[in-house]
């Protein structure tokens, strides 16, 4: 039986039972426990540590107003990071390789920061359709390229994160197979071959980790003009 390179994407399963929530379920044990010690320990301040950076990352680019979208846009932060590192595991694979997935999550997010903007500065919001001195010839086309430039944002961010991490893994399958096929003829060109397969690993983690603060971090930008 033949394979297709796309057989990665979609989830392995044993006794019916999907591998990928099995293994989503390990990082919740790294998490360290409340409790009530007045001194931390060392994974407990990592932890902390880990949350604040990310957090004033994504919330130096907006107003205090917008500070109370914190928790949510660090907790897609983690839930993007922790899903993305996930699938370069053996025996699991990429929930958001799926298109379907990142719309799910690109969609309402976006919806809600426009609604928002829409609520509290509806002129504002609406004046970005129509940037100030534009030619009175040029108003309805302007208008009709910044509307359509607005509803394609959250395609936009599916299909980056999607096209990514997609494009990242069809690479690693494609060396690791050219790796096995040549290692039994000519294992000097495997062993390079697999030094390539090493280093793009490594960028993958990097890619995977970079993806979920750039999803991220431009829902921020979107809140920051609707506040």
């Amino acid at each position: 039986m033949n394979l297709s390179f796309f057989d990665q994407f979609s989830s392995p399963s044993f006794l019916g039972i999907p591998l990928i929530l099995i293994s989503m379920v390990f990082p919740a044990l790294l998490l360290p426990s409340l409790d009530n010690r007045w001194i931390t320990n060392r994974l407990s301040t990592l932890q902390l540590w880990f949350i604040n950076l990310v957090t004033k990352q994504l919330m130096m680019p907006l107003d205090k107003k917008g500070h109370k979208w914190a928790l949510i846009l660090t907790s897609l932060t983690i839930f993007l990071l922790l899903i993305n590192l996930l699938g370069l595991l053996p025996y699991t694979f990429t929930p958001t390789t799926q298109l379907s997935m990142n719309l799910a999550l690109a969609f309402p997010l976006w919806l809600a920061t426009l609604l928002t903007g829409l609520r509290n500065q509806p002129s504002a919001s609406l004046g970005h359709l129509l940037p100030e001195g534009t030619p009175t010839p040029l108003i309805p086309a302007l208008i009709l390229i910044e509307t359509t430039s607005l509803l394609i944002r959250p395609l936009a961010l599916g299909v980056r994160l999607t096209a990514n991490l997609t494009a990242g893994h069809l690479l690693i399958q494609l060396i690791s197979t050219a790796t096995t096929a040549l290692f039994s003829t000519m294992p000097m060109v495997s062993l390079l071959t697999f030094l390539v397969l090493f280093l793009l690993t490594i960028l993958e983690v990097a890619v995977a980790m970079i993806q979920a603060y750039v999803f991220v971090l431009l829902l921020s930008l979107y809140l920051q003009e609707n506040i």
